[in-house]
């Protein structure tokens, strides 16, 4: 009896420090162990996806660029939240030391050099302060988040209970006052072929304070199976909710690799714009200040009775268009630079720079388109002007390095690109989905069986003494259920909704399809109208240089009007703008290329690669 009253002793202190253990276990660790389970999910389907794995990093930044241009700056800000979740005020429901990372643990890169951009600092940036990057981030999670959870389901369950209570009942001698302590400990398991399992142990200890003041030990345990012979067996249809969550997370991890080169070719956009308005404010400026020497001389011109007076009235009325058009240009990039700082998510106002020569770099790098064949020669013998006209073809010889045969680029396209992977993998979804729905029509068939052996102790069954554990005296029982198919209307209409989300599944990847092959040779055709204005501008601008050189020294000689040389410098701005914009539509054009061919290589650091296409030419 005391060997037995020690090991049941021990066997309640064992779940008593289970319990304890366990309540013991502080907000950090539980984050950290969620973390650690949502970064090896994520790792293994990226691996997958992409042949490697990156840290995706869902907490902001100890110090983010945001908030140290906010401080560094002195820019408004109404609360502390506008500079970070680790700015909120401590309060009754908020502790930041124990749901926050230490700060050094999940510092963000500071752009080397400082706040003056180059395009790919601008992506780095965009990576770490981009509400809508961290928003993306934090969807890719919570759905590893949710396959841990649905993983949960088939895992080993354990539960542990412990409590104590007095009470007290009867009156006079016959009142009868005790603390009954019980504890219990449970496992449940449900496996994949739709098995249900549940097996618990309790023990409890009863305490008289009353009488002899005795003390009694219960000890009990039982155990429950349910298997489902027909409709629910088998682990295509018992798992399915499991298969679902890891074909989500297959998913969400190839969203997050399309949207990655998507939110690049935005970013890139977008600094390209910046670029591009500032361009147009130094071409407004210059022609700005042409048009003010041309009003000047046309004055001094028309005092000295060499112009008639309308004409100086013409360049006046020109000057004030040129200063229109300088302020609204100036005006403009402020508003591109200010969508640019927004989109990275930097305040409107705070103060950046972009590099003024970036542009100016892209140009140099398509100065080999820009050595071919002139489209335009009238040097040597000029045919009459009734002969037959034969239009030049776009040179195929000085083509851009991603100009590449479209039925390769539709192929390559195809084959890389990670939405068209998920409808195709959607549609399978949708067929395992008519499976399903087929079987609930079938009837139910469950074999359940349970067992339970040993007896608890309560105040008013104390006097047996401490119970035992005897399996001749377990109870034991087995049950067959069986659910015919009389009544399936529900499960009727599901099957036939099931047919239709595949057709519907179907038709979805045929229209990607089509929208992809659409998509390239657009972007192809694109390029090759951009590669021809980049020729057509540069062509422009040197022309119209010439033509105002010209113009200006007639209009000295008295051999041209004031409307002449006005005319010559609007072309020449026109023809400024106009290269300006096609050298970066063509930029953007290859960049949107590799993205809809899904090969350009972006990371969650913003750091992008891009691929070299010559072997597809």
């Amino acid at each position: 009896m005391l060997n037995l009253y020690f090991s049941k002793a021990c066997l309640l202190s064992f779940l008593c420090g289970l319990v304890f253990l366990l309540s013991c276990r502080s907000t950090h660790d539980w984050r950290v162990q969620a973390d650690e389970q949502a970064e090896k999910l994520l790792s293994s389907y990226q691996e997958s996806v992409s042949g490697k794995s990156e840290e995706i990093q869902v907490e902001s930044p100890g110090d983010s660029l945001r908030r140290r241009l906010l401080l560094e700056q002195g820019l408004h800000y109404q609360d502390p939240a506008s500079l970070g979740i680790r700015d909120l005020p401590e309060n009754e429901a908020w502790q930041p030391e124990q749901h926050l990372l230490d700060a050094d643990e999940n510092a963000a890169p500071q752009p080397e050099s400082g706040l003056r951009f180059s395009l790919v600092e601008a992506l780095q940036v965009a990576a770490y302060n981009s509400r809508e990057f961290q928003s993306r981030k934090d969807n890719l999670y919570r759905t590893a988040l949710n396959l841990d959870l649905e993983t949960e389901r088939f895992r080993n369950t354990f539960a542990g209970m412990m409590q104590s209570e007095i009470s007290t009942s009867g009156a006079g001698d016959n009142r009868v006052t005790g603390i009954n302590t019980p504890g219990r400990l449970s496992l449940t398991r449900k496996f994949r072929s739709g098995v249900e399992f549940g097996s618990a142990i309790s023990l409890n200890l009863v305490k008289m304070l009353t009488g002899e003041k005795a003390s009694f030990w219960g000890l009990s345990g039982d155990a429950s199976v349910a298997i489902p012979l027909l409709r629910g067996a088998g682990e295509f249809v018992a798992a399915e909710s499991l298969t679902q969550a890891e074909r989500n997370l297959l998913y969400a991890v190839r969203d997050f690799e399309q949207y990655k080169r998507s939110f690049v070719v935005r970013v890139a956009q977008s600094y390209l714009n910046v670029l591009q308005s500032a361009q147009r404010v130094l071409n407004q400026e210059a022609n700005y200040k042409r048009v003010v020497s041309s009003t000047r001389r046309s004055r001094r011109m028309a005092d000295a009775g060499r112009l008639p007076e309308y004409q100086f009235d013409q360049a006046v009325q020109d000057e004030l268009n040129a200063r229109d058009r300088w302020i609204s240009s100036c005006q403009s990039h402020e508003s591109s630079l200010d969508s640019f700082k927004v989109m990275l998510g930097l305040p409107a106002d705070a103060i950046i720079e972009l590099p003024t020569d970036e542009l100016a770099k892209i140009e140099s790098e398509f100065a080999g388109m820009l050595a071919g064949e002139s489209p335009i020669d009238y040097s040597g013998k000029v045919p009459p002007a009734d002969a037959p006209v034969e239009l030049k073809k776009p040179d195929a010889a000085v083509t851009g390095k991603y100009e590449i045969d479209a039925e390769k680029a539709v192929k390559l396209a195809l084959s890389r690109r990670l939405d068209l992977q998920t409808l195709a993998d959607k549609v399978n979804d949708a067929q395992r989905k008519v499976r399903i729905a087929a079987d609930a029509l079938r009837a139910e068939l469950t074999l359940g069986g349970s067992a339970a052996i040993g007896q608890s102790r309560g105040l008013s069954n104390a006097d047996p003494g401490n119970a035992s554990i005897n399996a001749r005296e377990g109870r034991y029982s087995g049950l067959l259920t069986l659910d015919l198919p009389l009544e399936r209307s529900a499960e009727r209409n599901n099957y036939r909704q099931s047919l239709l989300e595949l057709e519907n599944a179907v038709r979805n990847y045929q229209g990607e399809e089509d929208n992809i092959k659409q998509t390239v040779r657009a972007n192809l055709r694109a390029l090759l109208e951009y590669r021809e204005s980049l020729i057509i501008q540069s062509l422009a601008v040197k022309l119209a240089n010439r033509r105002v050189a010209s113009t200006d020294l007639l209009l000295q000689a008295g051999r041209a009007e004031i409307r002449d040389l006005l005319e010559a410098q609007g072309a020449l701005l026109s023809a400024e703008n106009s290269l300006t914009a096609a050298v970066v539509g063509y930029r953007m054009r290859e960049l949107e290329l590799q993205s809809n061919l899904g090969v350009l290589s972006v990371n969650v650091q913003g750091e992008w690669q891009e691929m070299d296409l010559s072997e597809f030419k």
